[in-house]
């Protein structure tokens, strides 16, 4: 699938892969939706995948209030860098983990809608140049939020798949 470039295409791909995720989700039974997968994966579970996502859209989220307000957000997380990314994703995990499935589940809905919110809101120039907003750095609005939304969905959709045909 290529990185989408547009506004529509962003929304689209960001909606077609949110879809293809739930639907691959709703094909499993409660039981295996639940199940733990196999050793070697930081995401032990549909509820840890969903989490992880919930919990990336509420940064993003965050980065855009606080940078559009011409601050300088902690990217990814104070107390965090781009190289120790796998802590933060170990800490995601562990404030999740007593969480349900079904409130998990509620969640990432809601975050998902509010990102989208956040797309609607700006024009393919605002989304896509390189270098509008200084808090985004070197890259475009648009480039963070394929991230945070198809590009994501995308790796959980592998994820699943891989853990499915690990199972069979």
């Amino acid at each position: 699938m290529p990185r989408p470039q547009t506004k529509t295409a962003l929304l689209e791909a960001s909606t077609a892969q949110y879809g293809k995720l739930l639907q691959q989700i709703d094909t499993m039974t409660p039981v295996e939706q639940e199940a733990d997968f196999p050793p070697g994966t930081l995401n032990r579970n549909i509820r840890d995948i969903l989490a992880h996502l919930h919990h990336w859209h509420k940064m993003m989220l965050e980065w855009y209030d606080i940078g559009m307000q011409g601050k300088k957000p902690d990217m990814p997380a104070k107390g965090y860098t781009w190289k120790t990314t796998p802590d933060l994703n170990r800490w995601i995990q562990q404030q999740y983990a007593n969480q349900p499935l079904a409130t998990i589940r509620h969640r990432f809905a809601d975050s998902h809608r509010q990102v989208h919110q956040l797309i609607e809101q700006h024009s393919d120039e605002e989304l896509f140049t390189k270098k509008r907003y200084g808090w985004t750095g070197s890259t475009s609005l648009g480039a963070y939020l394929v991230s945070a939304t198809s590009s994501h969905y995308d790796w959980a959709i592998k994820l699943i798949k891989r853990v499915q045909k690990q199972r069979s």
